[in-house]
């Protein structure tokens, strides 16, 4: 059975910071290219970065600079940091595993960002 199970969302005020953490299983991780998505209120998922298998990562315009996307393989886990954050980053946090024709997402993480 594969699972993603994201943690580390929260409240935070903006200007801080969060470290979101996606955990799997049931999938060969180190063969996966590992990305993060988010979906605001009455918004279409978009995605927010990936970090492909052999580590190039890529990440949206409008985060590039803040966030930054790391995985362990050792853990079968994925991160991303997200620093200085703004209200308009509020949003749930999605992460999605894919690997030839196989894709997997996680069940998300809300992240609020507000003073």
């Amino acid at each position: 059975q594969v699972q993603l199970v994201e943690s580390g969302g929260g409240l935070v005020q903006p200007g801080g910071s969060l470290r979101l953490s996606c955990a799997t299983s049931g999938i060969t991780f180190r063969l996966y290219t590992m990305g993060w998505y988010r979906q605001a209120p009455g918004k279409q998922r978009e995605l927010v970065a990936t970090i492909t298998s052999v580590e190039n990562v890529n990440y949206a315009d409008s985060v590039k600079g803040r966030f930054t996307i790391s995985r362990d393989n050792a853990k079968n886990t994925v991160y991303l940091q997200i620093d200085r954050l703004k209200p308009e980053d509020t949003a749930v946090y999605y992460c999605h595993a894919v690997h030839l024709w196989l894709t997997y997402w996680g069940q998300g993480t809300q992240v609020t960002v507000s003073s």
